[in-house]
């Protein structure tokens, strides 16, 4: 049942951290192929509350809300919560917080805040991003026994899961484009490669939509500046909704459990209309 520790973070952000195998590639090669990160001119998302449920091969095992709010005229807020149900939560208790801030005008990232609990233990997260890179702060406590460490990333532009979502639907996602970010969502950071397959319709929880399908790699970037495959990963794709909210709807990964999604199952904007 650990796979859901990570799942529950792979749901923030929708997608960005499912991970698909890659030969590995070294120095300026990838990194001259990541562009300067300019928000697109697709409109804003609205304020909104939207539930997840997740879990793998039919059976759900968890479900989040993620909310979506601007905290001041200068910055976008999303906050999400996310726990094991049922039988999984029997045997694999979990529950995860997360609380993100991003510039309501560039769509960088500014802080992560987050807090994950398993059991008697705890992981608490905090992420400080400029446009030079990030500093990671993680501490993992048991009882009274507490574990930190500090990690810095450099990067220009690096983003958040949060930030690298709302700059992917901001952008025009014509069929065929590609589009490559740097996201750094806790501990690494990770070369995120999305390609638009094309425009299909798409049945979830919540309803038909006409939908936006995009295939995700993600690739580890090492201390070299290498990256690496991840060895549980296989592919993933993600299924946007092809209208003004531009939702994630849907998302399928092959890992090495078996097939894992996460679905939408409803959606309310703050104004309370669906």
């Amino acid at each position: 049942m650990a796979f859901l520790h990570a799942r529950i973070h792979l749901l923030f952000l929708a997608g960005l951290i499912l991970l698909a195998p890659a030969p590995a590639a070294f120095g300026q090669e990838w990194e001259n192929s990541v562009g300067p990160m300019v928000r697109g001119s697709f409109p804003d998302m609205r304020p909104l509350r939207v539930q997840y449920a997740f879990g793998w091969n039919g059976f759900t095992a968890a479900t989040a809300e993620i909310r979506l709010t601007k905290a001041t005229d200068n910055q976008l807020q999303i906050e999400a919560a996310g726990q094991t149900v049922g039988l999984a939560k029997t045997l694999w208790n979990f529950e995860a917080k997360h609380l993100g801030l991003v510039d309501a005008r560039t769509l960088h990232p500014i802080q992560v805040r987050e807090t994950e609990t398993v059991r008697a233990k705890k992981w608490t997260s905090e992420l400080n991003y400029s446009s030079n890179g990030v500093i990671s702060q993680r501490a993992e406590q048991r009882g009274e026994s507490t574990k930190s460490k500090t990690r810095e990333f450099h990067f220009p532009n690096i983003q958040s899961l949060d930030s690298a979502l709302l700059y992917l639907r901001s952008k025009s996602l014509e069929n065929g484009a590609v589009e490559r970010i740097v996201v750094y969502p806790s501990t690494a950071g990770y070369l995120t490669t999305m390609i638009v397959l094309g425009r299909e319709k798409i049945t979830v929880a919540s309803g038909s939509y006409d939908a936006i399908k995009l295939d995700v790699q993600l690739n580890k970037i090492g201390k070299k500046r290498e990256l690496l495959p991840h060895k549980k990963f296989k592919k993933a794709t993600v299924w946007l909704s092809d209208d003004p909210n531009r939702l994630v709807l849907r998302i399928e990964a092959q890992i090495f459990i078996g097939a894992v999604f996460a679905e939408l199952q409803s959606m309310q904007l703050e104004n309370g209309k669906p």
